[in-house]
């Protein structure tokens, strides 16, 4: 069998690119397609035997700048070839589930979520930069193609009940749920003993709407210790408001790093709307539990009272009132470990041979 990978664009790293690995772990001699590619911020992707990419790759600034380009993201992955492919396995947020096969072909669609700022997140996107360039009628254009383009995939695969939700609100499909795999190496070989003893913890892109800034807010007011563990555009933001008690580290990418930091805090900060949410299911690999909002793919990986507590609002007294209740309560470090084993690599391996089969 000849399977092809599909993915939006290798430029990061992050949840998706952890799927992407563990798809080339049981295909590793698929190659991988995509828009665009940059080798110094993607070096995670040189384990692929090759890496075909779009027109896009050079035009100006694609590489760090793809959002510019958004409304030729549909002919980029139109214009993809697979004839010769028994199988094409697409993971995507945006366009790449609309690459066009033959019948002889079948194409399995891993949907991170329908595209964000088209759809679910529009409101806050029109904030950035993808909607400041983009005219109401290109948006209208790529609802349109993006419908379209959602029923192209023999099959569609939901990373969470919420994505579930969505794909069935904004594409009128059905889909079913395998859980993206949860993989980090829980060995440190680095530690941070100047760090406080007792802190909360944010691991997260510095970005609006992953709501970083209601936990600073927030901690400014306890005064309690808060390492926050990423960067993005918010960090200058962030760090101008950031009481002394708050600590910022831009470490994201090493998880080495990342384990020490699970391993001695105290609890997890998970304050956004999140389609899977990663860090959440992380962060319990090492028995430690979450202080998540109540919603998005949280709902599938928190149990309330159990691994960790929920906050029903976006705000600061929503949250106050979760670390309150945080304090008040005595987690298993057992149970919660054993709740992250749902997500594992091997299981998202079994559930995907099944639906391949």
């Amino acid at each position: 069998m000849k399977v092809a990978l599909v993915y939006d664009r290798v430029n990061k790293w992050g949840g998706a690119e952890r799927v992407l690995l563990t798809l080339h772990n049981m295909f590793p001699d698929a190659p991988l397609y995509t828009s665009v590619y940059n080798p110094k911020t993607a070096k995670w992707a040189n384990v692929f035997p090759k890496i075909y990419t779009s027109f896009l790759q050079n035009f100006p600034f694609a590489k760090t700048h793809h959002d510019w380009y958004a409304p030729l993201m549909p002919l980029a992955f139109e214009s993809f070839n697979f004839d010769e492919h028994d199988l094409v396995i697409s993971v995507t947020s945006e366009a790449a589930k609309g690459i066009i096969t033959k019948p002889g072909t079948k194409h399995i669609c891993i949907c991170l979520t329908p595209t964000r700022y088209l759809w679910s997140h529009y409101e806050d996107y029109l904030q950035g930069e993808t909607l400041k360039v983009i005219s109401k009628s290109v948006v209208n254009y790529l609802r349109k193609w993006d419908k379209v383009a959602a029923f192209r995939p023999d099959k569609l695969i939901a990373i969470s009940t919420e994505v579930k939700n969505r794909i069935k609100k904004y594409y009128g499909r059905d889909s079913e749920i395998v859980f993206p795999p949860v993989s980090i190496n829980t060995k440190t070989t680095k530690d941070f003993n100047n760090l406080p003893k007792d802190f909360f913890l944010v691991v997260s892109r510095l970005v609006p709407y992953k709501k970083v800034d209601l936990v600073v807010r927030t901690f400014n007011k306890l005064n309690l210790s808060l390492v926050i563990v990423g960067g993005g555009s918010e960090e200058k933001k962030l760090k101008k408001i950031a009481g002394a008690n708050i600590i910022f580290l831009n470490i994201i990418n090493n998880d080495q790093s990342l384990a020490w930091f699970y391993k001695n805090c105290k609890a997890l900060i998970f304050p956004q709307d999140e389609d899977f949410g990663l860090t959440a299911v992380e962060c319990q690999v090492f028995g430690k539990p979450v202080i998540a909002y109540k919603s998005g793919g949280a709902l599938d990986t928190v149990l309330s009272g159990k691994t960790g507590i929920f906050f029903n609002e976006q705000s600061e007294e929503s949250l106050i009132k979760a670390i309150s209740s945080f304090h008040k309560t005595k987690f298993s470090a057992t149970l919660i470990s054993q709740n992250a084993k749902h997500f594992s690599k091997k299981n998202f391996q079994e559930n995907l041979w099944k639906i391949i089969k």
